[in-house]
């Protein structure tokens, strides 16, 4: 793990030093919404509906994306709520919704469009080093805490299995996510945009897979859970449980674990960069440290989950996967929903916290109730099923 840490640190540099795309003029990129929005609104006709969702999704793609990644810097939270409100307008235009209903959809992303263009606002603002350090050091810190916490514990109940020369398979997942989330991020600065090929789109379908991955490995390991049934499965099934599929399994969860923060990393890192010139040491030692700080909590976590009962370290491993595969679905929704690729129906007033995946989207919501009761109507399944099985008359 040591080497791969090496490496993450060694392209990261090299991809800082490498030019990026100048930072837009944040004020005028909202300024522009709100005007081409207004008229957009003006214009909507229930019946024709198409050229205003056509116009909202080329406000989104064309210009709020390209200032995504600068206000994600200054307020995530803020971004991640205009992402939600986005598809929400979208979503309703293309449905074709009664002006009234289309007109306060807009007045709620206006009203946060205008909270996103007083940030921009001062014209004298300026970071000093000690600012930019702190955010190189919380970009890193932020994106890859969530991955952490699955490689640890990926990592972690491979050495309790008994099988800690397959943690390879781990650490060979890390180590593709890596240069594949640099030639992501690379891509998507210098090729994407100039196609049309949204960032949310790689987002959105990269996070479903993770979050389905995540659930397939957390139903794998609660059913290993009970320590009779694991000396069990170590005395007779070792080699057969963890044969190709599973390590596959294993190692595809962490790749993309990895690789679902890894591209928007590295983008950040590169907003950064444009925001700071003269500051590129002070950037280099936030991500230094925070490097650092990963890997020290990688090797806490892992340490501390070898001395945990069995049973506790496994049923915890298996609701901490599946708790991250219900935020990654959330997540991966609200990305899809903001790119027009799914449809948004916006729930006024409910709350939006973003680090635990809950947007005020009915579809993201709902299908992460699915996923969260999914176990319960297994559960129920098997145990109805098997008793109505169990007294059925025998014909």
């Amino acid at each position: 793990m040591l080497q791969i840490f090496r490496v993450f640190l060694c392209t990261c540099f090299t991809l800082l030093a490498a030019p990026a795309s100048a930072a837009p003029d944040g004020a005028a990129v909202i300024a522009e919404i709100l005007q081409r929005g207004e008229a957009a609104v003006a214009a909507y006709d229930p019946a024709r509906s198409l050229a205003t969702a056509s116009e909202f999704s080329s406000l989104y793609f064309d210009r709020f994306e390209a200032l995504e990644l600068d206000l994600g810097l200054r307020d995530a939270g803020l971004k991640n709520e205009l992402e939600v409100l986005f598809g929400a307008l979208n979503g309703s235009a293309m449905r074709g919704v009664p002006r009234e209903r289309l007109e306060s959809a807009w007045r709620d992303l206006k009203t946060r469009l205008a909270d996103a263009q007083a940030l921009y606002g001062d014209a004298a603002r300026a970071d000093d080093g000690s600012a930019i350090f702190l955010k190189a050091f919380l970009i890193l810190l932020r994106e890859g805490a969530e991955a952490l916490l699955v490689v640890s514990a990926l990592a972690a109940w491979l050495r309790r299995s008994g099988a800690a020369d397959k943690e390879w398979v781990i650490h060979a997942g890390v180590a593709v996510a890596i240069p594949l989330s640099i030639l992501t991020g690379w891509a998507v600065d210098t090729l994407l945009q100039r196609i049309g090929a949204p960032l949310a789109v790689v987002e959105g379908v990269t996070m479903l897979a993770a979050s389905a991955m995540l659930f397939y490995v957390s139903c794998w390991l609660f059913a290993k859970r009970e320590a009779r049934r694991w000396e069990e499965w170590i005395a007779g099934q070792m080699e057969t449980a963890l044969g190709a599929g599973s390590l596959l399994a294993l190692g595809g969860t962490a790749c993309l674990a990895v690789y679902r923060e890894g591209a928007e990393t590295v983008l950040f890192y590169q907003a950064l960069a444009v925001g700071a010139s003269g500051q590129e040491n002070a950037i280099y030692a936030g991500f230094a440290l925070a490097i650092l700080t990963l890997a020290a909590l990688y090797f806490a976590l892992r340490h501390a989950a070898l001395r945990l009962p069995f049973g506790l370290f496994f049923g915890a491993t298996s609701v901490l996967l599946y708790g991250l595969s219900i935020v990654f679905l959330g997540q991966a929704i609200v990305e899809l929903q903001a790119a027009g690729w799914m449809a948004s129906i916006y729930l006024p007033g409910f709350p939006q916290i973003s680090w635990l995946g809950i947007a005020p989207s009915a579809q993201s919501l709902g299908a992460q109730t699915l996923l969260l009761l999914l176990p319960l109507i297994w559960l129920a399944y098997r145990r109805f099923g098997k008793s109505a099985a169990a007294t059925a008359p025998v014909s």
